[in-house]
C-alpha cells in the first residue's frame, strides 16, 4: 500500500521510514515546512532532507517554498496555539499532495517527536487526510525515539536543537538562560 510521508526533518523520519518500510509501505516522502527560520536552517534542513532520502532511495516531493511570509500571518499573537497552526498548514499540504499523487494514505514524522503536541497532531493529521479524501495512519512513532537519534547520528546528519518557528528558537535559549540563572543562585 501506498503512503505518504510528511517529513519535518531528517533526523525525524529516520525511525518512521524504516518502520513503515517493515509494515511493507510504499513510502514516498513530502517536504513543506514554511515553520522553518531562519532562512539557512530552512536550507540545512532541506539539504539534509535530499541527503536521506539519496542514501534510503525515498523519492520525496519537495515543496520548496521559503513562505514564511504566510506562515508568520497565521500564527502571530496565537500564543501557545501557534502549533496547531503550524501542523495545520504543513499536514494540510501533505493531504493535498497525496491526494493530487493518487495516495491513499498519509503520515507525518512530527509523530516521531517527544517535544510536539502528540494528540493535537494525530487530530490535526486526522482532520486533514480527511479533507482531502485520504486516510490518516497513526503509530506512535516515539518509541523509536532514541534509536532515530543514534542512527542519525551515525550517518551523520544535521541535527537542529529546536522545532523550527522562530518562538520555538527563542524558547530553546529561554530554557537555557533559566537553567543558568538557577545554577548562578546556587552557587
Amino acid at each position: 500500500m501506498k503512503i505518504l510521508l510528511h517529513i519535518c526533518c531528517a533526523p525525524c523520519a529516520l525511525y518512521p521510514y524504516h518502520r513503515l518500510r517493515e509494515e511493507g509501505f510504499d513510502i514516498s516522502g513530502y517536504f513543506y515546512n514554511p515553520n522553518i527560520h531562519p532562512y539557512q536552517e530552512y536550507r540545512k534542513r532541506l539539504m539534509t532532507v535530499h541527503d536521506f532520502s539519496k542514501r534510503v532511495d525515498l523519492d520525496v516531493q519537495y515543496r520548496d517554498e521559503y513562505d514564511i511570509d504566510n506562515f508568520l500571518k497565521r500564527i502571530v499573537g496565537m500564543g501557545s496555539f501557534r502549533c496547531e497552526h503550524c501542523y495545520r498548514m504543513r499536514l494540510s499540504a501533505a493531504g493535498e499532495a497525496a491526494k493530487k499523487n493518487g495516495v491513499g494514505l498519509m503520515t507525518t514524522t512530527l509523530l516521531y517527536s517527544k517535544y510536539q503536541q502528540h494528540d493535537l497532531i494525530i487530530g490535526v493529521g486526522k482532520e486533514a487526510a480527511s479533507d482531502h479524501g485520504v486516510g490518516f495512519y497513526y503509530e506512535d512513532f516515539r518509541l523509536g525515539w532514541r534509536k532515530g537519534i543514534n542512527e542519525s547520528k551515525s550517518m551523520g546528519l544535521y541535527r537542529q536543537q529546536y522545532c523550527g518557528c522562530l518562538y520555538s528558537e527563542r524558547e530553546r535559549f529561554e530554557k537555557t538562560r533559566w537553567v543558568f540563572q538557577q545554577d548562578s543562585v546556587k552557587t
